[in-house]
C-alpha cells in the first residue's frame, strides 16, 4: 500500500508542478502516471488504461475548479463563449466515454500516444494569435466543442491544448482563452468522468476501491500531492526560462508518446 500511495502522490506531485510551471493541465502527466503506477502494482490489463484515464478526468474537476475562481477573479473568462459550447462540450465528452468502454485498452494507450506527440508538435512549432475576434456560428460552436470535449474524454485531459488554440484561432486575445479554457474543461471533466464511472460498473478486472473506471485512492492522492505542488510550480515558473521549460516538457512527452505506442504496439502484436 504505501509502494502504492508513494506512486500516486509522484505522479500529482509532477502534475502540479507543471501545470503551475507551464500552465499544462495535469491529464497529460496523470495518465500515463497512472498507467504506468497501475501496471507496476499488477492491475488487469484490460481495465487499467481505461482506470488511468476516467481517473484523471475525474482529478481535472476539483483542479479545474479552483483554476476558474481564478480566473474570475480577474474576469478573463469568456461565458458567453462557454455558453455556446457547453452542449458540444457535454455531448462530445459522453460519446468519447462511452467509445472508450469498447475499445480495448491497448489501442487506447496508442491514442493517448499519438495524441501526446500531437502537443509535442504544438510546444515545439508554437502557435499564431490573430487579433480580431470573430463570432462563429451555433454549429461552428456546436462542432468545436463537441471534438474538443470527445478527444479530451478519450485521453483523459481538459482539453486545453485543444481548446486554446481553437479559441485563439476564433480571434480570442490569449489571456482570455486560456482562461476560458479552463473554464470549458469542467464540463469535459464531469461529463467524461461520470462517463467513465457509469460504463465502467461491472467491467471484470477492476480493482477494490474503484468505481467504474475512477480508482478512488489515486484520485485523493493526486489531489493531495498536486494542489499542494501547483502554487510552487507557479512561483519557479517566475525564475525560470519558459522557452526552455517548454522544451523540457516537450522532450519529456516525446519519450512518454514513444514509449507507449512502442508498448500498445508490441502488446498487439
Amino acid at each position: 500500500m504505501l509502494t502504492a500511495l508513494s506512486l500516486y502522490l509522484a505522479c500529482g506531485l509532477l502534475a502540479g508542478l507543471l501545470a503551475g510551471l507551464l500552465g499544462v493541465g495535469g491529464g497529460l502527466i496523470v495518465v500515463p502516471g497512472l498507467l504506468m503506477a497501475f501496471t507496476l502494482l499488477g492491475f488487469d490489463a484490460s481495465v487499467a488504461t481505461h482506470l488511468a484515464i476516467g481517473t484523471s478526468l475525474a482529478t481535472i474537476v476539483p483542479t479545474g475548479a479552483s483554476s476558474v475562481i481564478a480566473h474570475m477573479r480577474h474576469d478573463a473568462v469568456d461565458w458567453p463563449t462557454v455558453g455556446r459550447m457547453l452542449p458540444g462540450l457535454v455531448l462530445g465528452s459522453v460519446v468519447g466515454g462511452l467509445f472508450a468502454d469498447r475499445v480495448d485498452g491497448r489501442w487506447l494507450q496508442f491514442g493517448f500516444g499519438l495524441f501526446a506527440l500531437f502537443v509535442v508538435w504544438r510546444l515545439l512549432r508554437g502557435q499564431v494569435v490573430k487579433t480580431v475576434y470573430r463570432r462563429a456560428s451555433r454549429s461552428t460552436y456546436l462542432g468545436g466543442g463537441m471534438g474538443i470535449g470527445a478527444v479530451s474524454s478519450l485521453v483523459g485531459i481538459g482539453g486545453g491544448s485543444l481548446s486554446v488554440p481553437w479559441l485563439s484561432g476564433r480571434g480570442l486575445e490569449m489571456a482570455r482563452a486560456v482562461a476560458t479554457s479552463s473554464a470549458l474543461g469542467l464540463p469535459i471533466a464531469f461529463a467524461g468522468a461520470v462517463t467513465y464511472t457509469l460504463s465502467g460498473r461491472g467491467a471484470a478486472g477492476l480493482p477494490a476501491g474503484a468505481t467504474g473506471y475512477v480508482y478512488w485512492p489515486a484520485f485523493f492522492a493526486v489531489i493531495v500531492a498536486s494542489v499542494s505542488m501547483a502554487p510552487r510550480g507557479a512561483a519557479l515558473a517566475h525564475r525560470v526560462s519558459r522557452s526552455r521549460l517548454k522544451r523540457v516538457f516537450a522532450v519529456f512527452l516525446l519519450l512518454v508518446g514513444v514509449k507507449l505506442i512502442v508498448g500498445a504496439i508490441r502488446s498487439v502484436v
